[in-house]
């Protein structure tokens, strides 16, 4: 019989961040309404009904949250392969840096700074957005933010010096000396949700392809702003917090724009 709140505590016993945590935890609550038992039949099913009505990347996310209760009830033989996927061969949806360099501008001319400094960490940390809202000003003032990923792996998310001196100046200047950096407007940490919002709202402001302007986007422009200057793929996997370099090997992708423009370029014949 599924139990809920044992299993979600299970999860955070094993430091998988929050968004992790609600993943699993809704897949198994899947699993569970459609069948009344755990066995290896009703597993095979389940992931037949993934494949019938999910895309690749969400039927492996589902089976990885399903293996994981797997684990947790000590069945691991009966975890089910994940499905393979057709990685293409360019990046797509990655905001430009001209487009990065033009959006912050932007927010910073017009006096939103708050969405600014957003823009700002997630472009030069490489942070994803479950890791941002937990960004502390003491953290700030430290210069780095450590965070354990399951199995106890340490990551540590680096501030560069330039942010962190411009970073501290607007905190002086707003008066505020502890506790999470982004709060939304009832003093609380604000979500993932509500900064991708804000992101497409000024975006579409500034007249920018609101498809490139979202809070993964500016992960990926680190990433590559990062090898275009520095080609060590190896640190970048780890700045990344990739358990697997191969993760990391998308990186030296072009984007679809980029190999458009190459294409202009170079074909003359």
């Amino acid at each position: 019989m599924y139990e809920q709140a044992a299993f979600t505590e299970w999860l955070r016993s094993r430091n998988l961040s929050p968004s992790t945590v609600r993943s699993y935890g809704y897949t198994a609550e899947q699993f569970f309404t459609k069948y009344t038992e755990l066995n290896q039949k009703n597993l095979r099913d389940y992931k037949i009904f993934l494949i019938e009505h999910y895309k690749p990347q969400t039927i492996n996310l589902r089976i990885r949250g399903i293996n994981c209760y797997l684990e947790y009830t000590r069945q691991e033989t009966w975890k089910l392969p994940s499905v393979r996927t057709q990685q293409k061969p360019f990046l797509e949806n990655v905001i430009s840096e001209a487009d990065y360099l033009y959006f912050k501008n932007c927010l910073r001319q017009d006096n939103h700074m708050y969405w600014y400094f957003v823009v700002r960490f997630l472009t030069v940390t490489g942070a994803r957005i479950s890791e941002l809202i937990q960004i502390k000003i003491e953290h700030v003032e430290t210069g780095y933010l450590d965070l354990y990923s399951k199995g106890g792996k340490l990551r540590r998310i680096y501030i560069p010096h330039t942010l962190r001196l411009e970073a501290l100046q607007w905190l002086k200047e707003t008066e505020r000396t502890s506790g999470f950096l982004f709060l939304n407007r009832q003093g609380q940490r604000i979500t993932s949700r509500g900064v991708a919002r804000q992101l497409k709202h000024y975006a579409g402001i500034y007249g920018l392809n609101t498809a490139v302007v979202y809070p993964h986007s500016f992960r990926h422009r680190f990433a590559k702003s990062f090898l275009e200057r520095c080609n060590d793929i190896s640190m970048l996997a780890d700045l990344m917090g990739h358990e697997s370099i191969e993760t990391t090997r998308i990186y030296l992708r072009k984007t679809s724009t980029e190999q458009q423009a190459m294409i202009n370029r170079i074909v003359t014949w």
